[in-house]
């Protein structure tokens, strides 16, 4: 599959007082990269909400490498790194890359579906899966039994 990468804007409330990124930014450009992901294949809030369904995390985490600037050109890609069979469990991998190539950090997540009705996990419709199998591949992707 063919890679899905997103340049992020860094604005001035995104520094700390060392004057490089603030943690929890690097989160949310790993939010901002999914939910563009899902609206790339149809899969708007929109259309979340009349499915009565939305993607929920287990579990985030953020390896930082390098740190970012104000001025630095920053871009992340996504990549599915495990999933089950039908989609209802999955782990996502951010690379956030400075534009020289320099891995700035990596954002993984390990998410589900919930419906948003009943408040409980499901096995995801066909329009979920369906982004799903156009997500790219880490080369280490592995099913989940």
């Amino acid at each position: 599959m063919e890679s899905f990468i997103k340049e992020v804007q860094i604005r001035w409330s995104d520094l700390d007082p060392n004057f490089h990124i603030r943690h929890s930014v690097y989160y949310d450009w790993g939010a901002f990269c999914r939910i563009e992901f899902f609206n790339m294949y149809n899969l708007t809030a929109e259309v979340m909400s009349r499915l009565n369904i939305g993607p929920i995390l287990f579990r985030e985490e953020c390896v930082f490498r390098k740190e970012i600037l104000l001025n630095d050109k920053i871009t992340i890609s996504i990549e599915l790194i495990k999933a089950r069979r039908n989609f209802s469990r999955w782990s996502i991998q951010h690379c956030i890359s400075k534009s020289d190539g320099t891995t700035a950090a990596i954002l993984s997540v390990d998410g589900a579906w919930m419906n948003t009705v009943k408040r409980k996990l499901i096995t995801p419709p066909e329009e979920a899966v369906r982004m799903f199998h156009n997500m790219p591949l880490s080369e280490n992707f592995q099913w989940l039994d």
